[in-house]
């Protein structure tokens, strides 16, 4: 199978297998990972076909939305792709991009290294910054029924990777524990620049928030 089928295969089988997804891991989620992917690998040396497929499937099935099971991602992956003939190569290529892309608290060291999970990687981070970041830190918020904010309870910068992934606390925390910090934990030169103007743009917005919360707006 040529290169250029797998992926539209890919395609085909991501769009069905999260037909139902939460709003921010859906297929227009991967869609955009996709896009930003593309955009970063213009300006790297890279296996383009390993970074598609990376980017199209390193949210099959988030660990979230699994009781927090980080194996059901890879095998999924590892299957479809197998059942492609894709090549064993690819395929654990892939599978490591899947397995060590996450933020998990920030506090993980990755246990593999390539570009092409560099630049899959500042894809997903991208999509997690900026307009569009926001948009989706309350839609999963609201999904969780958690308060937009409590002044009363301070964002935790030291948590663990279980702590980060059992966290309850208000949508707004988020931010301090997350995507503010997502700019300086990019790995290519085009993902820095991007997230430069998407960062300034949450900062923007969290001093709106705060000058509404407290009737100053």
């Amino acid at each position: 199978m040529s290169n250029e089928n797998i992926v539209n295969k890919t395609i085909l089988f991501v769009k069905k297998k999260l037909d139902n997804a939460e709003g921010g891991h859906d297929w227009f989620h991967i869609e955009r990972v996709y896009k930003n992917a593309l955009s970063i690998a213009d300006n790297e040396v890279c296996d383009d076909t390993v970074v598609k497929l990376g980017a199209l499937l390193h949210d099959i099935a988030d660990s979230k939305f699994h009781n927090g099971d980080e194996t059901v991602g890879p095998k999924i992956a590892r299957e479809f792709l197998v059942s492609n003939k894709v090549d064993e190569t690819t395929i654990q290529h892939v599978v490591n991009i899947i397995e060590n892309i996450s933020f998990k608290g920030g506090n993980t060291e990755k246990s593999f290294s390539s570009i092409e999970l560099d630049i899959v990687q500042d894809a997903d981070r991208l999509d997690a910054i900026g307009a569009i970041g926001i948009a989706r830190t309350f839609n999963y918020g609201g999904f969780k029924n958690r308060p937009l904010y409590n002044p009363n309870i301070a964002p935790n910068l030291h948590m663990s990777k279980e702590e980060y992934k059992n966290s309850q606390t208000p949508t707004l925390n988020h931010f301090y524990e997350k995507l503010l910090l997502l700019k300086d934990k990019m790995n290519t030169e085009t993902g820095k620049q991007i997230a430069q103007e998407r960062h300034r743009y949450m900062e923007g917005f969290l001093s709106q928030f705060y000058a509404e919360w407290d009737g100053e707006k």
